[in-house]
């Protein structure tokens, strides 16, 4: 099929024949959120009914968009990190009420020892944002960033409030997971999530793949500025350092593990995780998490009614995937999910047993209210 000269490819089951002309719009649209290259799978009840792809993976446009083309997903990498702290839950070498110091010892300075792993994987430990001054290449120095993190005091007593750890989230997530494993968490996500469902998502991308991955195009405006105020303290999660929006073009970066923000994923590799976890942790032969350690990962994190500082939602918040409140991964409100910054994201209907991945390379300005997600997630409601 081709929409507009851009050539869509790939299938849909019966049913839902109506995702193809929902994502070839996506090509059309005017404005900020036109996309250049782009995929999109679902998965019902572990079966694909949705595998489409099309545009171009560069922006020169001379390079096609295949159905095995990654690219960096921004935030939507933190579920698979979220994934692997829950794997290690489901296994009991630690609980998320545990403090974060009875497994990674050192965090226990500055004020931290009661900080627990729930805490720190759902956006509560305080810990939003560098303190010490941090450039961009300093994210590539695991060490070095997690000695800044040990040190470092939090900006409000853990617990009490909740705000975006943007950049944060996956350092302390996979301090945990390296602490606990044994491995750093790029081999972890591969050896226990990626690699037994069959799923692109690489963070820490080898040399071999870099083929494969897209040229990241920023947005064609500066992002907006959010509707409510916002304190110091939530900005400092994007500030130090600012991560521009082209840097996942860097070798350097693609190589780093950083399991908040760098993860290089496919439309499939994004629908085969939530795939499992829609399906109470198993898809097709392969369980990754228990239908317990589901239910505790999607399980609100906070007490109802608290806003998170930076995003402006409230009740957002499980053990690392964000809660459908906002109303971002279609009607159902027990949906769950996670979005990147320009418009990738992954999500999971329990009810209905639905999960959908997407990856795009045009991203738009705003991290979140991006109207490619809304389109796709109604016209999946709508084919259910």
């Amino acid at each position: 099929m081709t929409d507009g000269g851009v050539s869509i490819e790939g299938q849909v089951a019966p049913g839902f024949e109506p995702m193809r002309e929902a994502f070839a719009a996506n090509f059309r649209r005017p404005g900020d959120f036109g996309e250049v290259g782009a995929a999109v799978a679902v998965y019902r009840h572990g079966r694909c009914v949705v595998d489409l792809w099309g545009g171009h993976a560069d922006r020169a446009r001379t390079r096609p968009w295949t159905r095995e083309t990654l690219v960096n997903v921004w935030s939507a990498t933190k579920a698979a990190a979220a994934v692997a702290v829950a794997r290690l839950v489901d296994q009991r070498l630690f609980a998320y009420d545990d403090p974060v110091a009875s497994v990674w010892p050192e965090f226990a300075q500055a004020g931290k020892a009661g900080v627990t792993v729930g805490q720190a994987v759902s956006h509560q430990a305080g810990l939003p944002g560098f303190v010490e001054p941090t450039r961009l290449e300093d994210l590539y120095d695991w060490a070095g960033c997690i000695a800044k993190l040990e040190r470092q005091t939090p900006a409000w007593t853990p617990g009490t409030e909740t705000s975006y750890h943007a950049m944060t989230f996956g350092f302390l997530a996979g301090e945990i997971v390296r602490r606990v494993a044994g491995v750093s968490p790029g081999a972890y996500i591969a050896r226990e999530i990626a690699g037994p469902l069959r799923a692109d998502i690489v963070v820490g991308l080898p040399d071999a793949l870099e083929p494969r991955v897209a040229e990241t195009l920023g947005p064609k405006r500066p992002p907006t500025r959010p509707d409510f105020p916002q304190s110091d303290i939530a900005r400092s999660a994007l500030i130090n350092p600012a991560t521009g929006p082209l840097v996942p073009n860097r070798r350097a970066w693609r190589a780093a593990e950083l399991p908040a923000a760098n993860g290089q994923a496919s439309a499939q590799g994004l629908a085969r995780l939530y795939a499992a976890l829609a399906d109470g942790g198993v898809l097709e032969d392969a369980r990754i998490l228990s239908p317990q350690a589901v239910a505790r990962l999607t399980a609100p994190a906070a007490p109802p009614g608290r806003r998170d500082q930076f995003l402006g939602f409230v009740d957002c918040w499980a053990m690392g995937l964000m809660l459908n409140t906002p109303g971002l991964y279609g009607p159902n409100p027990e949906s769950f999910g996670h979005s990147g910054w320009g418009g990738s994201f992954g999500c999971a209907d329990p009810a209905t047993g639905l999960s959908i991945g997407y990856v795009c390379n045009q991203m738009g300005p705003d991290l979140t209210d991006d109207p490619r997600a809304a389109s796709l997630c109604a016209a999946v409601a709508a084919c259910v």
